[in-house]
Parts: structure tokens; C-alpha cells; sequence
């Protein structure tokens, strides 16, 4: 039946990237054993209950090969359609290129850009241990679930999987199963133009348990390695399984022709004929296997609603651990969140990385299921929960990850644990290496993953790190991101403002953008307000000569220089904007209402690149900022350097205005 399964997946595959005339059928019908066994046989689910928390996860992290998933799904019984099968990569079909979360039932995590997808399974059964070690008691066993992801060559070159794999190993993760798809092709031809490592050999390294040599083509085969990886329990696994792409093609079979591209109307033919299936029928399922899926949907209906009843007991036994698995799951917040935050004690001037590191351990207290880590960088930026522990391999309890010095897969790692459910992950590193976190940024907004991002020393006032320590359009390039808010505080009161709107944020990822040196408290305003409305005033006047924004240290910069504009009879109001984007989101009244007309001179400050802040000039304006990159030296000395002082600020302002 298995190979009755993978036949009608290959020939799904096919007719659907050639309806589409376009996609990648190689991966798909190469890899549809693997499928098969997974779904038919491993793989713990309910279509009927697709989120139910007792899962196993499987991620297909080689996400061009989505028609496999796609075709899984529809035979497993989720919300997809044979219709939906024929729209394969057509507009708003719910077969979209690569897998989307969200956007199709029983896709765990958006997956295309290569490595990405592994690195969230490792995160995914980081996840899944936490939550046993919190919530499952010597009589109840209500988390018990694995994490599969089936990797590709393409997955096997990228950083990101070298980072995560490592991590992985280190923690034990004895419930993560990663099936490598070894058909030695990629796009340009063969993998040994590029890649002839031991691939193995380097798993074993990471402290992976390594099944090596298992037909991918073989279920038996296959069966054995998987049976082989559960038995390791401290460990995860990695099954290298040799596959022919395009497997059963006549003339694509083992060839890179067949990864990218339809395979063409022939060569399907001669593919169907090879594997048995009707000629002339597109989209065939046969009875037979119908029959065995609706049976497979009964036996894992019974399988969950045997622990829906397990967890009943478990509830009604441990009525506090049920409140706190339900506010996890439902990322409730207390009742009196905002008043508790905001009526923290926090003495001033202070960098807002320390003010963040006293609410965030405020908050720590307050949210049980908020957890986070640094790549190595806790000292910094202030990110370390004093009271909680650190998870390692033998304390899935703690709170406190240990990433290393490893930003890529940190990102990626925090989506795969908010996409499994259960905690609110934050990660930390300083602002300049968000490059290095851009992609799993990009696909935490992509997925509305509430992933929440604490990036510090956040302009040249680093100071003599120097010019590669300096970000200078690193803000800039973060508020580009669609769906990413970016929340640069200019005190201790917007530090706490920022971080209670972060934790309201469950729609999407939140940055916040954090100080290395002192700020001082900037005064006026309902600053809770006005943080949510990403902008307000914080000095007022009715009738400025000059209106100027700014946002994070700049603010009390501008405010400096205000002073001494009012000195020379220049009237002065100022403008802060934690969250720019929020502020034109506001709509143009209460933008008019801040900033005044098109004729309004109008002034921007901001230590880095300005080129976005021109949506909120109008006719006559100046701009200071950085367009260079910065220097080396105390951080006084170069802000004096690059012109950021009170004094030459004001000079410029009056110039303009004169």
C-alpha cells in the first residue's frame, strides 16, 4: 500500500507542475517513499484537529519540493483539495509555491529559503522538551511528540543548518529526526561540483546520532533507520537516505533537468507508465488508497481524543499547571500588565539596554511562558532572566537559552519555537549583527510569528568598536521589513512603554532597537499613548519655528538642541517617534496634528541612515544624519566628529532658517 501511496504522490507531483508550467517535480517524486512512510505510517496527526498540541511536527525545510506536502496533505485528509492540487502556484490558491504558514491547513512553518525550515524543527523540539519538562508529571505524560524535516542538498550547503545542527547536538534533542534527501543533484548538475564533504561525518561531529546508507527508495529500509533514530534518546538523528530525483522518470531520473522545471507532457507519460498508474487520467487517486487514508484518519482520531481525555485528567489533577499551559498557548497577559510595567522603578540617566534588562526580568516574572536568550552576548545587552535557569541538556526547565554566537540560527530557531506553541521567545544581539539575523527576521514577518528581537548598541555611539560595531542603516533597513514593528526608545519611560507593546503584539515580530550609553528621562507626554501610536510631543509649542523628530538617544539630542534654538528666539517643538511606521499608520490628521503643514520647517536627527523620514518632510527641511560609515574612538569624540552635538545641530537649524 505504501508504494501505492508514493505512486499516486509522484503522479500528483507531476501533473501539477506541469498544469502550473511551473515548479519542482524532481524532489517530490524522488522523495515520495519517504512521504509515504511518514504519513501512511509514522507521523501522529488528526486533519481533523490540526493544531492539536500533541502532534508530531513535521517540516518540509526542502520547501521547493511542496507538491509533496501538497499531496500529502490532500491524501491525509487536510483542507486541501484536489482543486486545490490543480491550482498549484496559481493567485491566492492554497498551494502557493513554497509551504505558508498560516495560509495552508497543515504546514507547520513557511519554508523555501534553504536551511531555514531545519533550523525551525530544531526549534520546534527545543520547544517540545520545554513543555514536557513543565508540564508533564510522574503520572501524566501530555507532551510526547516528535519533529521531523526532510533536508535537501541545497539545506545541507547553507550556514544556517551548520549552526543549528551544532546547537542541536549540543542539547541532546533526542526527539528531532532530520531524513536527509542525498540525491547528490542541484540546480546547475551534480552536487560534486560544489559539495563532496562527509556530510555524515560532520553530523557526528555536532554530537548527531548518524543513520547512514538507507535506500530512500526501500520502506523497509526506511522503517528500520526511523525505528533505529527513536531508540537514541540522547541524541538527535540524522538519516542520510540515497534517492533518485525524479525517481521513475524515463529520461529525467538522476538528472538535474528534472528539479526546476516541469518535467513535459512525454516524460510524465513514460513516468505514470513506469509506476503503474493510468496514462491519460491527471490527478489520479486510485480507491484503494482513498480507502487506506480514511481508515489512517479514524486510528489517529482515536489516538488524539485518547489524549484529550488523558489531558482532561491531567487538568482537573493539576488545575494550576492547566491555567499556565492555557495562558502559554493563548499568550494571555495579566490583567494588570500595563499598570505593573509601567509603574516600575527605574532611576535615570540609564542606557535603555539596562532599563530593558530590569523590565524585561519585571516581565519575566510576571509572563511564566516568556523565555529568551543572547547569542552570546548577555552581559551586553542585558537580557539574562536573573531568577530563571539556563536550558541545557539536562534542565529543559530553565528559561535562558545559551544560543552561542550564532545569529542565524537563533532567528530562525525563536520562529520554530513560536511556531510550535507554548512560549513567547525573544533572542538579543547587537543591532549591527541583525544582518546576519535578516532572513529569519524576514520570516518571522512573513508568518506574523510574535517573535520579539532585543538589538542594542544601536548607533555610532558604540564608540571604539568602531565602524564595524557601528550600525548605521541597520534601523533603516528593519522598518523596511513589512509586518516588523521597530520600536527605538528614547528613555527609561519608553523603554517600558516598548516593552509593553511588544508583548500586546501578537500579529507579527517586534525589534526593539536599545542604547549602549546613559539617556536621560525626556519628560511631557502620555508616553504609553503616544509609544502605541508610534509618535508624540514631548516638548510642546503652538507655533514653531521648527518642529524636529527624532527617535532613541536623538531624542534628548534634539531636545538639547531646542534649548538653545529658544535661546536665539526660535521656537521649538519636539517630536518623539519610537515607532515610525505606527505614526504614519496614525493617518495624515494626527501626522498634520505632530508636525504641522507642508510649509512647516521641519527637522530630522537620527544617528544613521534618514532616507525614510522623508515620507514626513514637507516643502522646507534639514536632516541630520549619518550617510557614511562611522569611526573608531570614544563615542563623545566621534559623535562631535560626524556633527551630533547640541551646539552644531542648533548652528545648522539656524543656518537654514537665516
Amino acid at each position: 500500500m505504501l508504494r501505492n501511496i508514493a505512486n499516486v504522490v509522484r503522479g500528483l507531483s507531476a501533473d501539477a507542475v506541469e498544469k502550473a508550467n511551473s515548479g519542482h517535480p524532481g524532489l517530490p517524486i524522488g522523495c515520495a517513499d519517504i512521504g509515504a512512510l511518514l504519513y501512511g505510517e509514522v507521523l501522529k496527526y488528526d486533519p481533523e484537529k490540526p493544531d492539536w498540541p500533541n502532534r508530531d511536527r513535521f517540516v518540509l525545510s526542502a520547501g521547493h519540493g511542496s507538491m509533496l506536502l501538497y499531496s500529502l496533505l490532500h491524501l491525509a485528509g487536510f483542507n486541501v483539495s484536489l482543486d486545490d492540487l490543480k491550482n498549484f502556484r496559481q493567485l491566492h490558491s492554497k498551494t502557493p509555491g513554497h509551504p505558508e504558514y498560516g495560509y495552508t491547513e497543515g504546514v507547520e512553518t513557511t519554508t523555501g529559503p534553504l536551511g531555514q525550515g531545519f533550523a525551525n524543527a530544531v526549534g520546534m523540539a527545543i520547544a517540545e522538551e520545554m513543555l514536557a519538562a513543565r508540564f508533564n508529571t510522574a503520572e501524566d505524560k501530555i507532551v510526547d511528540h516528535y519533529t521531523y524535516t526532510l533536508m535537501g542538498d541545497g539545506c545541507m550547503m547553507e550556514g544556517v543548518v551548520a549552526e543549528a545542527a551544532s546547537l542541536a547536538g549540543h542539547l541532546g534533542l533526542g526527539k528531532l529526526i532530520a531524513i536527509y534527501d542525498d540525491n547528490e543533484i542541484s540546480i546547475e548538475g551534480g552536487t560534486d561540483l560544489a559539495f563532496t564533504e562527509n556530510v555524515g561525518a560532520r553530523f557526528k561531529a555536532y554530537n548527531w546520532h548518524v543513520v547512514e546508507d538507507v535506500d530512500g527508495h526501500d520502506f523497509n529500509a526506511l522503517r528500520k533507520a526511523i525505528e533505529e533514530a527513536k531508540s537514541v534518546t540522547d541524541k538527535p538523528s540524522l538519516i542520510i537516505a540515497r534517492t533518485r530525483i525524479a525517481y521513475g522518470a524515463p529520461t529525467k531520473e538522476g538528472t538535474a533537468d528534472s528539479h526546476g522545471a516541469p518535467l513535459g507532457k512525454e516524460e510524465i507519460r513514460g513516468l505514470k507508465e513506469n509506476i503503474g498508474l493510468p496514462l491519460d487520467e491527471e490527478f489520479y487517486v486510485s480507491e484503494e488508497v482513498k480507502e487506506f487514508f480514511v481508515r489512517r484518519r479514524e486510528e489517529l482520531k482515536k489516538v488524539r481524543e485518547e489524549w484529550e481525555e488523558k489531558f482532561e485528567k491531567w487538568a482537573k489533577k493539576n488545575p494550576e499547571l492547566k491555567e499556565e499551559w492555557d495562558n502559554a498557548f493563548a499568550l494571555k497577559l495579566p490583567a494588570d500588565f500595563r499598570e505593573k510595567v509601567m509603574s516600575m522603578d527605574i532611576a535615570s540617566p540609564i542606557a535603555s539596554r539596562a532599563s530593558s534588562g530590569k523590565v524585561l526580568n519585571g516581565i519575566a516574572d510576571l509572563v511564566e511562558y516568556l523565555v529568551g536568550g543572547s547569542a552570546d552576548l548577555a552581559p551586553s545587552t542585558k537580557t539574562y532572566l536573573d531568577k530563571y535557569g539556563d536550558i541545557q541538556k539536562d534542565n529543559f526547565a530553565g528559561r535562558n537559552f545559551r544560543f552561542g554566537i550564532r545569529e542565524h540560527a537563533m532567528g530562525s530557531i525563536v520562529n520554530g519555537i513560536m511556531a510550535h506553541k507554548g512560549f513567547r521567545p525573544f533572542c538579543a544581539t547587537f543591532l549591527v549583527f541583525s544582518d546576519y539575523m535578516r532572513p529569519s527576521i524576514r520570516m518571522a514577518a512573513l508568518m506574523k510569528l510574535p517573535v520579539i528581537y532585543v538589538f542594542t548598541h544601536d548607533s555610532f555611539y558604540v564608540g571604539e568598536d568602531g565602524p564595524t560595531h557601528q550600525p548605521i542603516e541597520h534601523v533603516e533597513a528593519l522598518r523596511l521589513i513589512p509586518g516588523l514593528k521597530v520600536l527605538r526608545p528614547a528613555d527609561a519611560e519608553e523603554t517600558k512603554a516598548a516593552w509593553v507593546k511588544a508583548m500586546e503584539n501578537t500579529e507579527g515580530p517586534t525589534a526593539l532597537i536599545l542604547t549602549r550609553q546613559n539617556l536621560p528621562l525626556i519628560g511631557e507626554g502620555n508616553v504609553l499613548e503616544g509609544v502605541n501610536k508610534g509618535a508624540y510631543v514631548v516638548k510642546a509649542n503652538a507655533n514653531p519655528d521648527v518642529v524636529m523628530m527624532a527617535s532613541g538617544s536623538e531624542v534628548s539630542l534634539a531636545l538639547d538642541a531646542a534649548a538653545i534654538l529658544e535661546g536665539k528666539g526660535k521656537g521649538c517643538r519636539v517630536i518623539s517617534v519610537p515607532e515610525r511606521n505606527d505614526f504614519i499608520a496614525q493617518g495624515a490628521a494626527y501626522v498634520k496634528e505632530l508636525t504641522g503643514d507642508y510649509e512647516q520647517f521641519k527637522v530630522v536627527v537620527e544617528a544613521g541612515t534618514a532616507s525614510g523620514w522623508y515620507r514626513l518632510l514637507g516643502k522646507n527641511y534639514h536632516v541630520v544624519s549619518v550617510e557614511t560609515y562611522g569611526e573608531s574612538g570614544p563615542a563623545d569624540e566621534v559623535a562631535d566628529y560626524l556633527g551630533f552635538t547640541a551646539e552644531k545641530v542648533a548652528a545648522e537649524i539656524l543656518a537654514k532658517l537665516n
